[in-house]
């Protein structure tokens, strides 16, 4: 199995940074974005996993940006976690509208982010080994 790969989208450079330092007991690969339209650019070069996505970032927001990529089908199983200091019932109802997998709030609890992030990965990986199984399946039952 391939390393897997995070995304780390947030305007704030003390934001990327801390979660950059969390994600450190765990075996990833990660990039940063500082904008919504940097994590459309990153995710088309380094191809992610997982997006940590801060919902409040200029050009593009968070809400944009995972709606744009859970409407194109070549990025639609990227794993989205939306990290923000939005909590109100409403953002939540915005971030699940607009296709996170999941929401966490700043400030960010260390093992409560981890623990997500290690489920995320994990569920990712079995859906991509899904999908292989049924690119295989459809391969056999191809006339030949």
């Amino acid at each position: 199995m391939t390393t897997p790969r995070i995304l780390i989208a947030d305007d704030n450079a003390q934001n990327r940074e801390l979660l950059e330092a969390l994600l450190a007991k765990i075996d990833c690969d990660t990039e940063m974005a500082v904008d919504g339209q940097d994590t459309l650019n990153k995710v088309e070069s380094f191809h992610p996993d997982l997006i940590l996505l801060d919902v409040m970032m200029p050009k593009l927001n968070g809400f944009e940006v995972c709606r744009k990529l859970k409407a194109d089908p070549v990025h639609a199983r990227i794993m989205i976690l939306m990290v923000t200091a939005l909590s109100e019932l409403g953002d939540i109802e915005r971030a699940v509208a607009a296709g996170t997998d999941d929401f966490l709030s700043k400030p960010v609890n260390s093992h409560e982010l981890q623990k997500r992030v290690s489920n995320m990965l994990k569920l990712k990986g079995t859906e991509d080994e899904l999908e292989r199984l049924r690119a295989y399946i459809r391969e056999m039952e191809e006339p030949r």
